[in-house]
């Protein structure tokens, strides 16, 4: 048994000797193009193919896109500490993006993305691609990733949160769900619903007993 994984383990690294030769021969766009079209078939059959990060693909810039809803911002300070990170350091984690029809959707990483996009000399580094890892949620599911990822990090916008609790009060989740999926008790969702002004959103049984 050894020797037959032994010998299968030969022939894939001469396989990979093969390729690698090959990939050598095409141009950076077809090499980028080609490494990626590997790494998802790589993914597809690892033992981990069901964690985002075991696949980083690198896409064109401008195909990815910020998404409308990320109540994180980042002060200049801290966005220029990133950029310097960057610049120094390279791109230590990917973005978390959704693939959409047409453009990836910035799930997390949004300043990551700024800096890849607005810094010219990041930019010819990294050769105008970002590196994106992907979730496959569906948009409630991805603003509760975005918030639980800026969350983590002890970072978000009031305002913004405000407006999150709002729209997924209005997809019909409950403050029950909302509390769990982002992280929150619900007393912080009780005063982010206040904010808003809109009584709609007070209809849910949770908070009445909340308050009694």
């Amino acid at each position: 048994m050894g020797t037959q994984v032994d010998m299968v383990t030969i022939e894939i690294e001469n396989l990979t000797r093969l390729l690698c030769n090959k990939i050598k021969q095409l141009d950076e766009n077809d090499k980028i193009c080609t490494l990626n079209n590997i790494r998802q078939k790589l993914h597809a059959v690892s033992p981990l193919n069901t964690e985002p990060v075991d696949c980083v693909l690198w896409i064109p810039s401008e195909h990815v896109i910020a998404n409308d809803y990320n109540p994180n911002q980042v002060a200049p300070p801290e966005m220029r500490l990133l950029k310097y990170s960057i610049t120094k350091d390279g791109y230590t984690q990917p973005i978390v993006g959704f693939q959409k029809p047409d453009h990836v959707e910035v799930v997390d990483g949004f300043h990551r993305n700024r800096v890849g996009k607005e810094y010219p000399e990041i930019r010819k580094r990294i050769k105008g691609y970002l590196p994106i890892t992907f979730i496959k949620n569906h948009r409630s599911s991805r603003i509760a990733s975005t918030i639980r990822h800026n969350r983590a990090r002890g970072k978000h916008l009031v305002e913004g949160m405000s407006e999150i609790v709002q729209e997924l009060s209005r997809r019909n989740w409950s403050d029950k769900r909302i509390a769990k999926e982002l992280g929150m008790d619900q007393d912080e969702i009780l005063r982010l619903k206040q904010i808003t002004g809109l009584t709609e959103l007070f209809s849910d049984e949770d908070f009445s007993e909340a308050w009694e």
